[in-house]
């Protein structure tokens, strides 16, 4: 916590206080970002001891390589980065999953799903689960990172260290491989009209 009347630091501020010294900085850093940096690697991997095990790993790795950081993009963004190839490194050691063949190629329109009914909230995020465990990996980082946490296009890119267009690509082959998995999804009227299209407009 600040000292009263004075301001958070920033990532950056903390990320330098960690390679300076400060015991306690890089844990401020970690809890300000966990929730979405356990999203990343709970949606990449698809199961919960996986998970937590790639945001080990990637945490252990930034704390070491702290330093390297040059400031080149935001922390937020270097760490997300970390998390994303910790998880599909760890995708990497485990036997290649099913992939389908590309089917229909409209807008992914279920994925993000809401609804007022707690109970039906639930299925939908197991349907949404089990459909994402069959993309590759590489796909299915792309649609985590863009659809289900809201970065821009460009950011994706700096996340997964591929070009716009690339993130543009992937995102539209896995909501076309993930459509027929969740039209059924499609049924439920709040839900499909919360939906906002991917930044970027990468469709």
């Amino acid at each position: 916590m600040p000292e009263p009347g004075r301001p958070w630091p920033s990532d950056q501020e903390l990320l330098g206080r960690h390679v300076a010294g400060d015991a306690d900085a890089f844990g401020e850093l970690f809890r300000r970002h966990r929730d979405r940096l356990w999203a990343v690697a709970l949606r990449t991997v698809c199961d919960p001891e996986e998970a937590a095990d790639a945001l080990q790993d990637a945490m252990v790795s930034a704390f070491r390589r702290a330093a390297d950081f040059r400031g080149e993009s935001a922390v937020t963004t270097w760490l997300h980065r970390i998390v994303v190839n910790a998880s599909l490194d760890r995708l990497r050691r485990r036997s290649a999953r099913p992939v389908l063949p590309t089917g229909d190629e409209q807008a992914f329109e279920a994925l993000v799903a809401q609804d007022g009914d707690p109970a039906r909230a639930a299925d939908t995020r197991l349907d949404v689960d089990a459909a994402l465990r069959l993309l590759p990996p590489h796909q299915r980082a792309a649609l985590v990172v863009v659809d289900m946490l809201g970065f821009s296009v460009a950011d994706a890119a700096a996340i997964l260290d591929i070009s716009p267009g690339t993130v543009k690509s992937r995102c539209a082959r896995a909501r076309t491989r993930l459509l027929p998995h969740v039209r059924h999804l499609q049924g439920n009227r709040s839900a499909t009209e919360s939906v906002q299209p991917a930044q970027g407009g990468d469709t």
